[in-house]
């Protein structure tokens, strides 16, 4: 079944069901791993909000959430491979156990630039949990990326929090561009 979203048609890639299910497994490593650490973590706006969401669902102790907000598409199919920064933390992170939460990871150029700004905050650790992974697509490597949902091949998707133009981040299913 394929969906048009603005000017670009889309079909199914990922499936709400599978990708609930692939949370809850996360979230349990994610428990397991950081069991009495007490960590916090940092959603990145605005695509990993859904993805943020549904993973404290299943976090076994209380936990903390914070957000900031960084962009490199502007509405495109591609990133500009310049990154914008919307909102930045008010959180102290000084010895503080930061799990960054992320939709999607593709040149790895976002995420390298946040996990180096964090660190000068002096955290005890950074780890992330992306949703998704190109690993096609990585320019710059994260070794930081402990978790992921998904690896996915090097094209354009959308859908849980994904846009194109500002649009079908509701969709319940992620999409591939066809």
């Amino acid at each position: 079944m394929k969906i048009k979203v603005a000017d670009l048609e889309f079909e199914k890639l990922i499936t709400a069901e599978t990708i609930q299910k692939r949370i809850a497994e996360l979230a349990q490593h994610i428990s397991e791993d950081y069991k009495d650490r007490n960590p916090i973590f940092l959603g990145i706006l605005n695509g990993s909000f859904l993805f943020i969401a549904d993973l404290i669902k299943h976090i076994n102790w209380p936990c903390e959430i914070t957000f900031t907000k960084l962009a490199s598409y502007y509405g495109g199919t591609a990133s500009s491979g310049k990154i914008r920064e919307d909102i930045d933390l008010t959180v102290d992170l000084k010895d503080r156990h930061v799990i960054i939460v992320e939709d999607i990871v593709d040149t790895g150029n976002t995420l390298s630039y946040l996990v180096e700004k964090l660190y000068l905050r002096q955290p005890a650790s950074i780890t992330v949990c992306s949703l998704l992974l190109k690993p096609e697509a990585i320019v710059v490597p994260v070794e930081e990326l402990h978790y992921v949902g998904f690896n996915i091949q090097n094209e354009f998707v959308l859908g849980y929090g994904l846009d194109y133009k500002e649009q079908g981040r509701n969709l319940n299913d992620i999409y591939r561009k066809v």
